[in-house]
């Protein structure tokens, strides 16, 4: 499985970072060592513990180099520290050693790393701290300490000095530079989203209006036709290419650009044209819809706007009659997590049971069941209502929008 670009980096990050740590605490606890042993007068255990610590964690860096598996580097440099950092403790004053400020790093380290081995590592240094606390105030003892009375402070001094230059210059520096890089990768990815959603905005205008010209030529086409049938027939198409393109227009207004259509606004939009349509601005027709705060995918609203443009325009040609005050109903709910049902029904006069696609040569009708089955669903019609109804059953699908085979 291919690594994601950003997981690469950060786990490039973190790779840089442990090994500089340990390269940087290595060379540091070797010079300590020597320091202890040559100018402080500290032999023993202090400086054999030093110098120990440097060479196995050396070691322990560069056998990374051949099996490049970083968890167990880390944790052989951690279970070296805290060991390490114990036995200093220990023979350098205790709960009262400046040296104990050291598990506190390993802490910092493990949090670096991941949340696990920070919450693991500060359970793990907390009961040794309550440990070293016990056995100072408790009548056992491993040994004093080691250190000189008159190189205490000088062993203080480097201890902090040790702590703060691990913690600050070598984890504060490294991860400040990865802050930076994260930031600059951030405001460079925030550009192109940006970009993109500049362009996907465009894209839905042109769409658009594209579809829109497409509605205009038909429209001054039908104009121009004398046949009646024909005139119908183009009319028929102008609306299932403005029933798309307001799902464009919607898409283009929003300000989240994401390929969500909020279900209501456009039923209702696309109904209130409809209407206008074939009715005229003497209209009689009350449109009532029952539609929750649906969004669905672009991918579903299109044919879902396609069945409701031929249901409703087939209940206002030939079930709603003139001079009859009309009503279409639309309804959806929500089954389970993806998919829904439609209701879609007008007071009309209705049409037989007996016709249906495989009887009929309307491609209106055709329409309606074949987008239904694009939507992976079902459709149904109750014939216990006065005038037409429809319950279709459908999936939200996010995929390629095929043509529909009449």
């Amino acid at each position: 499985m291919n690594i994601p670009v950003k997981d690469k980096y950060r786990l490039q990050d973190k790779i840089d970072l442990i090994l500089k740590v340990n390269y940087n605490s290595s060379f540091f606890a070797a010079i300590f060592g020597l320091v202890c042993f040559f100018f402080l007068d500290i032999k023993g255990i202090i400086t054999y513990t030093f110098i120990g610590y440097a060479i196995l964690n050396l070691l322990n860096t560069l056998l990374y180099q051949k099996h490049h598996k970083l968890t167990l580097t880390y944790n052989l440099t951690s279970i070296l520290s805290m060991i390490g950092a114990i036995i200093i403790t220990i023979y350098s004053g205790g709960i009262e050693s400046p040296f104990i400020f050291v598990l506190a790093i390993i802490v910092f380290a493990g949090y670096v790393t991941t949340k696990v081995f920070g919450q693991l590592y500060l359970i793990i240094n907390l009961a040794i701290l309550t440990l070293l606390f016990l056995y100072d105030t408790g009548d056992f003892r491993i040994s004093e300490n080691t250190v000189p009375l008159e190189s205490r402070n000088w062993f203080a001094y480097l201890s902090i000095v040790f702590a703060v230059y691990l913690l600050g210059g070598v984890f504060g520096k490294n991860l400040l530079r990865a802050h930076h890089r994260l930031y600059k990768s951030r405001n460079e990815i925030q550009e192109r989203i940006e970009e993109k959603e500049t362009l996907l905005k465009e894209v839905h205008h042109r769409v658009k209006n594209n579809l829109q010209t497409v509605s205009s030529l038909l429209s001054l086409q039908s104009r121009a036709i004398d046949d009646s049938k024909i005139s119908s027939i183009i009319k028929s198409s102008q609306n299932r290419v403005v029933s798309m393109a307001m799902v464009h227009e919607m898409l283009y207004k929003r300000d989240d650009y994401l390929s969500k259509i909020e279900l209501e606004p456009y039923v209702k939009e696309l109904c209130d044209y409809l209407v206008r349509s074939v009715k005229g601005s003497n209209r009689n027709v009350k449109v009532n819809l029952d539609i929750a705060d649906y969004k669905l995918s672009i991918d579903t609203v299109i044919p879902l706007g396609l069945i409701i443009n031929e249901t409703i325009t087939n209940a206002l040609k030939y079930g709603i009659t003139e001079g009859n005050d009309g009503e279409v109903h639309i309804s959806v709910e929500k089954l389970d997590e993806n998919r829904y049902k439609m209701y879609l029904g007008d007071n009309g006069v209705g049409y037989s049971e007996e016709i249906n696609p495989k009887t009929s040569n309307s491609l209106g009708l055709k329409l309606i069941y074949n987008l239904a089955r694009q939507l992976r669903g079902s459709i149904s019609r109750d014939y216990s209502k006065k005038g037409t109804h429809y319950c279709i059953e459908f999936e939200e699908v996010i995929e390629e929008f095929n043509s529909v085979d009449s």
